[in-house]
């Protein structure tokens, strides 16, 4: 199930960079930090969903590729976000 609306609105809110930002890496990231901890909760209940667990590991997959992007071109920010999400994070 995606993200409701006005929860996907707040989070762009959130971690925007400027007004209008909709698609940052910062709010990519954020994204989908919440949709994996959706997806892990609904894991939790339902261990038998393969087809869900499939696309919670592609989702974290997506997600280290945009971190590792964000680590290499500005990697202040990198660090920010990733203990504002609490986010484990690799050390340089």
């Amino acid at each position: 199930m995606p993200l409701a609306k006005d929860k996907k609105d707040q989070i762009i809110g959130d971690y925007r960079r400027a007004e209008g930002d909709t698609g940052s890496t910062e709010v990519q990231i954020a994204l989908l930090t919440s949709r994996i901890e959706q997806l892990t909760a609904h894991g939790q209940t339902h261990k038998k969903d393969v087809a869900s667990r499939r696309g919670l590991v592609k989702l974290v997959g997506q997600r280290r590729r945009l971190l590792n992007y964000l680590r290499n071109r500005d990697y202040d920010a990198y660090v920010a976000l990733a203990d504002r999400l609490s986010i484990r994070r690799k050390t340089k």
